[in-house]
């Protein structure tokens, strides 16, 4: 290697780098922003002495937004890049965080919660990004670190009723406020685009389609709705469920959510980097039989240290098929393309959080039991794994060679 090869590697080493880190830690502020409401939904319930209906409505308009505003800023990644596109979210991001520092009443809390989406959908910014500054062969561990910036969730969840009970409610607001300007600013001082980057020119509902039409997006789109959306709907679900079933206080039924999900987004760069070395549709499966074989373990109430294993390990499942999904989706759609796919599958992964719950809730409703909603899940993620091996695999008979070709 000669000497200049050797300085433009190293440039790049030092460019990938720096695009991992500001597009990580850039994720987590945003998802930060994206959870600020939940939190506080109690809150917000008794001072304005809303209905449980009510009160579902506000922690799910930022979540349904954000999920479907994935789509759009996807398309926009490729059409303008990740370092500008980061940028002017996170600024833009300032102004509804700023807004609901200071909302009193119902409807501007749900103004604000609107446009809040907007920080929940900068997850499909961050994967053209990253994806296009490192190989095919390392973008599973790449994509799997800067998907850990999910855990922005978790320190909302710690760090945004501390800091409203402690300093007064507009405070976590405010700090958000600032944190989002900071990343803003980074991506435009250090952020830079990945050489020989070529941007998207169709228009975007031209680009949409086509990523909709690709085979490897619905498919994958379905997976991440199983594994994310589990994710999702545990991370927000399983506090209930404790309390229901174990008789836990809330502190420590919301304790163990947490542990869920930090294990979980742990997890998520680990499913990535052996996607890498095993294949992407190996691991999804072993995930996905995991979850299966958890979910149904579960389901009989064991005793409370079996239950614990059994949902850690769901969790650690879930957080290695998120990984694999997006290591998959790298490495089969084409690089201009893979904004506006990312778009498609991270939407529908996010949608995916809401079923599960709300199907959990009714079966409750209905037999005062959860076995029957757990079981379900094991039977969606039992037909999940049997597609992954028998089609999904690279020469399983029933998979055609190109993952992505139309049809």
């Amino acid at each position: 290697m000669t000497v200049g090869t050797a300085a433009a590697e190293e440039t790049r080493m030092r460019g990938r780098a720096v695009a991992l880190a500001l597009a990580t830690a850039g994720f987590a502020v945003n998802f930060w922003a994206w959870a600020l409401i939940s939190p506080l939904s109690s809150t917000y319930k008794e001072l304005l002495r809303l209905t449980p209906f009510e009160a579902s409505v506000l922690v799910a308009i930022p979540v349904i937004v954000g999920s479907l505003g994935r789509i759009v800023l996807g398309a926009l990644t490729d059409r303008y890049g990740g370092r500008l596109m980061f940028a002017v979210a996170s600024m833009l991001g300032v102004v509804p965080v700023v807004f609901l520092a200071f909302a009193e009443s119902y409807p501007p809390l749900l103004a604000g919660g609107f446009v809040l989406g907007l920080t929940g959908a900068t997850f499909a910014i961050g994967v053209p990004f990253v994806n296009a500054w490192f190989p095919p062969e390392r973008r599973g561990l790449a994509l799997g670190i800067f998907g850990m910036g999910n855990i922005g969730t978790a320190i909302s969840g710690f760090a945004t009723p501390w800091l409203a009970d402690r300093f007064g409610r507009p405070t976590p607001f405010l700090v958000v406020a600032v944190a989002l300007v900071v990343v803003g600013l980074a991506f435009l001082a250090f952020g830079r685009e990945s050489p020989g980057t070529r941007r998207a020119t169709e228009p975007f509902l031209v680009r949409f389609l086509a990523a909709g039409r690709l085979r490897v997006t619905r498919e994958l789109a379905a997976m991440y709705a199983l594994t994310f959306g589990g994710f999702v709907a545990f991370g927000a679900y399983l506090p209930l469920y404790l309390k229901a079933v174990y008789g836990l206080s809330t502190a420590d039924a919301a304790a163990r959510a947490a542990g869920f999900v930090v294990l979980a987004t742990l997890a998520r760069p680990v499913g990535g980097w052996l996607a890498d070395r095993f294949g992407g549709e190996t691991v999804l499966s072993g995930a996905l039989a995991v979850a299966v074989a958890c979910a149904v373990a579960v389901s009989f109430a064991p005793p409370m240290a079996l239950a614990t294993a059994g949902f850690l390990a769901m969790a650690a499942a879930l957080g290695l098929g998120n990984g694999a999904v997006f290591a998959l989706l790298g490495g089969a759609v084409p690089a201009h393309a893979i904004g506006s796919a990312t778009g498609v599958v991270g939407a529908v992964g996010g949608l995916g959080g809401f079923l599960p719950p709300i199907v959990m809730g009714l079966i409750y409703q209905a037999t005062g039991s959860y076995a029957i909603g757990l079981m379900l899940l094991a039977a969606v993620a039992a037909a999940a794994l049997v597609y992954c091996w028998f089609v999904l695999r690279p020469g399983a008979p029933a998979r055609p060679e190109a993952a992505g070709d139309l049809v």
